[in-house]
């Protein structure tokens, strides 16, 4: 059984810098890809970025060059710092552990940016 635990999400103003954490638990194996998405009101899921074992990443046009995503292995951790965040940004963020059969997903996390 795997778990994710996400953590950070709050309220700032635009501008600002946010960073989320995902720590994961349970049957975790090698070779996962880890990630975050977000759901803002009335519209549907979207990528924000992925981070892959060996660390490569990807990002959504919309955060490229703000967001960072991250990972400790060691730690089954995945971050996600947030920079010159804007009021569009302002979402639910739900963290992401793909493995090879399943797909899990946390309990999201609130960002709210205020103009």
């Amino acid at each position: 059984q795997v778990q994710l635990v996400e953590s950070g999400g709050g309220l700032v103003q635009a501008g600002g810098s946010l960073r989320l954490s995902c720590a994961a638990s349970g049957n975790i194996f090698s070779g996962n890809v880890m990630g975050w998405y977000r759901q803002a009101p009335g519209k549907q899921r979207e990528l924000v970025a992925t981070i892959t074992s060996s660390s490569s990443t990807n990002y959504a046009d919309s955060v490229k060059g703000r967001f960072t995503i991250s990972r400790d292995n060691a730690k089954n951790t995945v971050y996600l710092q947030m920079n010159s965040l804007k009021p569009e940004d302002t979402a639910v963020y739900y963290c992401n552990l793909k493995l090879i059969f399943s797909n899990h997903w946390g309990q999201g996390t609130q960002v709210t940016v205020s103009s």
